[in-house]
């Protein structure tokens, strides 16, 4: 995938910024978090996800990589819960491109970081 998915509102996003946002944050914004993000973005690597489901998509990762949200994500015990709602929302709206595939891709990432 491309670093920035370019004027669709998502320009904050990238590839990179996301990686190190899981990497440096993984345990303390919790396995549902980055499990969401996960499926999220391995959605987005589909090539049936259609442009209007990868705006959603990079819309929710970019809010969850910035570092300006409405809950600081170094207050304790909260700092996510705002992120995880971004992206609740977001796998709520293209639910259906997260087949089993985009399931197990997530899980196996999320599971090298909390098993």
């Amino acid at each position: 995938m491309s670093d920035l998915t370019g004027g669709n509102g998502a320009d904050a996003y990238s590839d990179e910024s996301f990686w190190n946002k899981v990497k440096q944050f993984a345990k303390q914004a919790g396995r549902e978090v980055i499990d969401n993000a996960l499926c999220l973005y391995y959605a987005a690597q589909r090539p049936d996800t259609p442009k209007w489901a990868k705006t959603v998509i990079f819309g929710a990762l970019a809010y969850f990589i910035a570092p300006i949200d409405a809950i600081p994500d170094l207050t304790p015990f909260v700092g996510f819960t705002d992120d995880l709602g971004a992206l609740a929302a977001a796998l709520a709206m293209v639910s259906v491109y997260v087949d089993d595939n985009v399931k197990n891709q997530a899980a196996e990432k999320t599971a090298a970081w909390f098993d």
